[in-house]
């Protein structure tokens, strides 16, 4: 038989295909000796039945008339190895993936052999058996429609009341291995995508049904999975997470994601009662005991997260699962009291309950007394070290709680965030209230109700009104605002309550939904302001601010009163100073050129359709520098910092005057080198000194230095500035031409922070810091790598000259090159900081 098996013949043809099965029909049993046979057999049948059904009806045909499928199934029966299940199920995986004629696959899904291979008791132990038989399942939900579903379904009085394809594959939705959870995940898509009203039914009952809600707590048991990573990358030193954490933490984070955009595509797969049942255990399961409970409060359980992981999972699901319930109940569950979300009945030690707030309970509080506490928690805004005592009538907006208590809304915590949390918190608390500004599925009514309403939405809504001549649209157009709109805006938000109370059982008893929308949006404005105000926040947490002011803002002098132009206005002064000591700082040479380059991002970041970063950001705090001391590194991330906060100040001066932001900064040309300075005296080129340039050596100074232990060199000194740019050289004087030298070594002359040795009046003391900054420069901070202590290290010079008068007038040369170098910059810089007069510069 082996002979007649590998003799030549038509691969492609019926004889070839006849042939192979008869030879099956003759296996009795699988065993060691003939598992290599059959094995081929069955993947050289797949080959052909595949040929056939693109090329030649014929193959087919036989196929069916020989009952193959059924060979299949008996050799399954018979088999007493491994290896002829896996190939079996390989096969039947490329046959269906392959076979293009509906026909065809038909005849394959009928006659209940492919149910018989989907419940065969396969030995799982195996992983790659399991693997194959996953791809297996994937493959048949792969050829799925109205006509071919019912094949695979078992019916009674017209209702499915078995379908194996879909059981068996649910119950590998939990696996340990990732490739089988999306399998999984993308074959019950498919099921739900077909749209067969009685598949549907079924899937959604009892016990079935089940599935969604274990896939949300699974979920959820993720959700804290990524926390616990958080949680680890926070612990490590200065709050730098090492390569496999983060790793950890991305991966986590895709995931998860994943898992969102598969509850979005589960809901739009258009069954109501499917998308109801998804949304109601992601409220129920993950939302409400969850992330809610953990916004404000200190870890209580194991099953409580962290604020930022919460503030990440809330954004990620308004983004990605977008339904309208959802984001409408989300919004409306921001106006409820915290306690209400707390899991455990119990009063902690600082006040803060954190028993969980029935809705009975609520109801049965004394109606006056629940308006007078109310009115006691009214969302104010105090802005630290600053006058913000002096608020103005009307304006009555400060936090008299903190971030703990229990009276607080949701919406207050995360305002109060804003105002008084640590960087993380309050980038957190940015991209959720961006997020929720975004998210279309949301009601206009509940934006305006949280204060996030763009203003250009209300205009344009206000304006539709008032030419459809509904209500009092064109009087609420020119006017801060009306009973009337107010009225409209609580009605559909209480609508929105009535349901979470129905629903959920959840009671909000703030009287805070009774503000008035304007209020409410001063609230949010106050909150802005007083994060601008903050010392201790990153340039980037305040650029995102800026985006959300800008999105709420467009029409700017129409929003800001005296108290907020007041304290920005203070605030950019504070930060002018900082700019001007930067200016005679380490890097003033690069300040001109960092400051015009964010310029242009800060424009394009607050002007941006979206924010800048996305919320998984928030995950990962921002490196910073493990460098001991006063590095030139530090110095420049520092100066690179202070230039960005001025930038966004500058920027929304400029925008709460009402004037137009320019593309560029108005910064004055440079101007041309007199002809006394050192740098026109010495002949160096425009574009600086280079080694092997020579120079003429006016000024220079006798001195030596040793680059290596035990090899000292002498060298003339020569301090110069071009503008903006100075240096320090070390040339070699040239013997047979006088007071002439050829440049040897050349280095900033900013940030080298001359010293005369105490002990040794004769030396001098040099720090030399980078050209450049790596940071500036994508490929030489990539380069950084593993070595990146080392690169950060600065030089440092000790030069000895041959007197103290020496020393002394080297010093001074320096001095005076840096004050000219500094003053340059400031020059430059002047209209820039002078914003009482036109942004033009002449």
């Amino acid at each position: 038989m082996w002979f007649s098996f590998w003799r030549s013949r038509n691969r492609f043809s019926l004889e070839e295909l006849r042939y192979l099965t008869d030879q099956l029909e003759k296996i009795q049993i699988v065993n060691e000796s003939n598992k290599d046979f059959v094995i081929e057999a069955l993947r050289s049948i797949a080959e052909l039945v595949t040929y056939g059904d693109q090329n030649d009806p014929a193959f087919f045909e036989f196929f069916m008339e020989k009952q193959v499928m059924g060979q299949f199934v008996r050799i399954l029966n018979v088999s007493r190895t491994s290896s002829v299940p896996l190939q079996l199920l390989q096969t039947m995986s490329i046959m269906i993936q392959n076979l293009k004629s509906d026909h065809s696959i038909y005849y394959i899904f009928s006659n209940e052999h492919i149910n018989s291979l989907i419940t065969y008791s396969f030995d799982f132990r195996n992983e790659e058996l399991l693997s194959y038989y996953v791809s297996f399942l994937r493959a048949i939900s792969g050829k799925l429609n109205r006509s071919t579903i019912s094949l695979l379904v078992k019916t009674q009085h017209d209702e499915v009341i078995s379908f194996p394809l879909y059981i068996e594959a649910i119950r590998f939705a939990f696996h340990e291995e990732t490739m089988v959870r999306i399998a999984v995940r993308a074959l019950t898509l498919n099921v739900y995508h077909v749209g067969d009203e009685a598949v549907n039914k079924y899937v959604n009952s009892p016990p079935l049904a089940d599935y969604f809600s274990n896939l949300v707590s699974y979920f959820r048991e993720q959700c804290i999975g990524l926390d616990r990573w958080v949680s680890e990358a926070s612990k490590y030193e200065l709050g730098n997470p090492g390569p496999e954490s983060t790793a950890c933490i991305l991966g986590a984070v895709d995931e998860i994601e994943d898992y969102l955009y598969y509850f979005s595509d589960v809901i739009s797969a258009g069954i109501p009662d499917l998308g109801r049942l998804i949304t109601e255990n992601i409220s129920q399961i993950l939302i409400f005991p969850l992330l809610f409970s953990s916004l404000n409060m200190q870890r209580t359980n194991e099953t409580q997260i962290s604020v930022t992981t919460s503030l990440y999972l809330l954004c990620g699901i308004l983004r990605i699962v977008k339904t309208k319930d959802l984001a409408n109940s989300i919004a409306a569950s921001l106006f409820c009291p915290l306690g209400a979300f707390s899991p455990i009945c119990e009063a902690k030690p600082n006040g803060c309950m954190s028993g969980h707030v029935c809705a009975h309970e609520n109801q049965q509080l004394d109606n006056d007394a629940s308006h007078s506490e109310a009115d006691t928690q009214r969302l104010r805004v105090v802005v630290a070290n600053s006058s913000s005592s002096q608020i103005h009538p009307g304006e009555d907006f400060i936090l008299q709680h903190s971030c703990d208590s229990p009276q607080l809304t949701l919406r207050e915590s995360l305002l109060s965030h804003v105002v008084s949390g640590d960087d993380i918190q309050v980038l957190g608390s940015l991209s959720v209230l961006a997020t929720l500004l975004q998210t279309k599925e949301l009601d206009e009514s509940m934006l305006d109700a949280l204060g996030i309403l763009p203003q250009r939405k209300q205009h344009k809504k206000l304006l539709l009104q008032a030419l459809v001549g509904e209500g009092s649209g064109e009087e609420q157009l020119f006017s801060s605002e009306t009973s009337s709109l107010k009225d409209g805006v609580c009605s559909e938000v209480d609508s929105h309550l009535q349901k979470l109370k129905d629903q959920y059982g959840l009671l909000c008893s703030c009287s805070e939904i009774g503000a008035s929308p304007r209020g409410n949006r001063f609230q949010v404005l106050d909150a802005l302001v007083s994060l601008f105000c903050r010392s201790n926040s990153s340039a980037e947490t305040l650029w995102c601010g800026g985006w959300l002011l800008r999105q709420l803002l467009p029409y700017s002098e129409a929003e800001f009163n005296s108290h907020h132009l007041k304290l920005l206005k203070d605030t950019y002064k504070n930060c002018i100073n900082g700019l001007l000591q930067e200016v005679r700082g380490t890097w003033p040479d690069l300040l001109i050129t960092v400051l015009i380059d964010e310029w242009k991002k800060c424009k394009k970041a607050i002007e941006a359709s979206s924010p800048q970063k996305e919320p998984r950001h928030i995950l990962l705090p921002s490196q910073k520098c493990d460098i001991e001391g006063e590095s030139s590194f530090t110095a420049g991330e520092r100066m690179c910092e202070m230039v960005k906060v001025f930038v966004l100040l500058h920027q929304l001066q400029v925008f709460s005057l009402g004037r137009a932001l320019p593309d560029h900064p108005p910064i004055l040309s440079p101007t041309d080198v007199p002809t006394n300075s050192r740098a026109k005296t010495a002949g160096l080129d425009v574009l600086g000194p280079k080694p092997g340039t020579e120079i003429k050596l006016v000024d220079a100074v006798p001195c030596r230095i040793a680059f290596e232990r035990g090899k000292e060199r002498h060298f003339c000194f020569l301090a110069t500035s071009r503008g903006t740019l100075g240096w320090v050289l070390l040339a070699e004087e040239l013997p047979l031409k006088q007071n002439f030298g050829i440049i040897r070594v050349a280095a900033p002359l900013a940030g080298s922070m001359p010293r005369i040795d105490d002990k040794h009046p004769k030396w001098l003391h040099l720090r030399i810091r980078p050209s450049t900054l790596a940071f500036m420069d994508p490929p030489k901070s990539e380069a950084l790598g593993k070595a990146k202590t080392k690169a950060l290290i600065d030089g440092r010079w000790i030069l000895a000259f041959r007197d103290e008068e020496a020393c002394k007038s080297a010093l001074s040369m320096i001095l005076e090159e840096m004050d000219l170098q500094s003053n340059e910059v400031e020059r430059r810089l002047k209209p820039l900081l002078n914003l009482d007069r036109p942004l033009d510069v002449p």
